[in-house]
């Protein structure tokens, strides 16, 4: 019988089902969530996740929040919700 991960690596288990481009972005999100990270705090590669954006350093058991699926959120997200935060409400009339 073939190989099944050779190419599809963590993402052969859904077979030739649900496409292409869709297994590939499972993958991406996939294997991040299960490579060691580098802590923020003591610079060692061994940051695991606990649950939903709660991420763990084995080595110095520092505990801090990040992403869902990566400790450290991108910097085009973060500008997103600063210009998000930043824009003024919009002013009442008065009568």
């Amino acid at each position: 019988m073939a190989r099944r991960t050779r190419k599809a690596g963590i993402v052969a288990r859904f077979g030739p089902r649900y496409g292409v481009r869709i297994r590939r972005r499972v993958q991406e999100i996939e294997e991040g969530l299960k490579h060691r990270h580098a802590c923020p705090r003591c610079a060692a590669v061994s940051v695991l996740r606990r649950s939903t954006g709660v991420w763990e350093c084995r080595r110095c058991g520092y505990v801090f929040a990040g992403g869902a699926y990566r400790p450290i959120v991108t910097t085009s997200f973060k500008r997103e919700v600063a210009e998000a935060v930043e824009k003024p409400e919009p002013k009442e009339k008065e009568a």
